[in-house]
């Protein structure tokens, strides 16, 4: 049973940084792909970022430039270091791994940028 768990999120000033984490048990993470989608309050859940099994990364336009996605596959990790965040980066931030056949959610983790 592949379990997902996002830690990090927090309330931060526009201008400022936040790294939100996830840790995958359960399964074989070095061998998923991972990555992070957002929800903010009213809005669709729309995709942030992503990380293959071998590293390659793509992201959304709306973050490229001020958004990083790594991962740690000793730790099992992926990880979201989110810098110059603005207002409208606030939402719930919410980790996804892929196997071969099922996409796995975590239950999220609040960021909050006040302006």
């Amino acid at each position: 049973q592949v379990q997902v768990v996002e830690s990090g999120g927090g309330l931060v000033q526009a201008g400022g940084s936040l790294r939100v984490s996830c840790t995958v048990s359960g399964g074989r993470f070095s061998r998923y792909a991972t990555g992070w989608f957002r929800q903010a309050p009213g809005k669709e859940r729309e995709f942030v970022a992503h990380i293959s099994w071998s590293g390659d990364t793509n992201y959304a336009d709306s973050v490229k430039g001020r958004f990083t996605i790594s991962r740690d596959n000793v730790a099992n990790t992926v990880y979201l270091q989110m810098n110059s965040l603005k207002p409208e980066d606030t939402a719930v931030y919410y980790c996804f791994v892929n196997d071969a056949a099922f996409s796995y959610w975590g239950q999220g983790t609040q960021v909050t940028v006040s302006s």
